[in-house]
């Protein structure tokens, strides 16, 4: 019987691409496609929210030969031009996901921005003003969405594998090492709740900078918190994380 061919998935996040960044992340674009199959961007691809920043990614990625899945973060709608960065960074070969779902290779990708929360018993409750009622409705909306692509690939393809990519942290272990007065800010636990009923194979997310590289969710869910500052802490030259699925 043949062997199913792996899937080498490479997982960053936080690029945070400035308009000074021209010719800078091309031979980052070149060695990831030489190592992997698929890369996946885990939000805040510009630094400031900027369709400029957006169109010097958009150059730069096409050093990049392999498929390039990816969500925005939180920094890509700082000025509210999320839609425009999105519209300017994806092509034929670059996917921007919101709640949508892509099959690659056979391995299928759902993808979410994600929001903050708080996490397990200290997740914040839908209760008291509406301004904490909108901030834990944005959590939910967000978990829905993951899950309703996630449901997508299983109606489509039984049986795919399947990869979460998100900004926000699904779980607290990857975002340990930032102060924790700021957990509910960097992500939110009702975002692991679907990884773990529509088994997905890892989630990769970002966002928390000082975090922690390795984690796992409910029913044993790799989570990886592929923050660029992080995997270089980690001694990652070529700051990218690997997986072959």
């Amino acid at each position: 019987m043949e062997e199913t061919k792996k899937t080498r998935i490479a997982a960053v996040a936080d690029i945070h691409v400035k308009e000074t960044d021209k010719g800078k992340w091309v031979s980052y674009f070149k060695e990831v496609s030489q190592q992997a199959d698929v890369l996946l961007i885990c939000g805040d691809l510009t630094d400031t929210g900027d369709e400029v920043e957006a169109q010097v990614l958009s150059e730069e990625l096409k050093a990049c030969t392999i498929p390039v899945v990816g969500v925005l973060g939180n920094h890509d709608y700082e000025k509210g031009r999320h839609k425009l960065i999105r519209q300017i960074v994806q092509n034929a070969n670059v996917h921007i996901l919101n709640g949508e779902a892509i099959v690659i290779n056979g391995v299928g990708f759902a993808g979410i921005k994600g929001f903050g929360g708080g996490f397990d018993n200290y997740m914040l409750s839908m209760f008291g003003e509406g301004a904490m009622k909108a901030f834990v409705q944005e959590a939910v909306d967000e978990a829905l969405h993951l899950d309703r692509a996630l449901a997508r690939l299983d109606g489509d393809h039984p049986n795919i594998k399947k990869i979460a990519v998100l900004h926000y942290a699904p779980i607290k272990s990857t975002i340990v090492g930032e102060p924790e007065p700021i957990f509910p800010f960097l992500g939110c636990s009702r975002l692991a709740e679907p990884l773990t009923r529509r088994q997905v194979v890892a989630a990769f997310h970002g966002h928390a900078h000082v975090g922690t590289l390795e984690g796992e969710a409910a029913g044993g869910v790799k989570v990886f918190n592929v923050a660029i500052p992080i995997l270089l802490k980690a001694g990652y030259t070529v700051p990218f994380y690997l997986l072959e699925v």
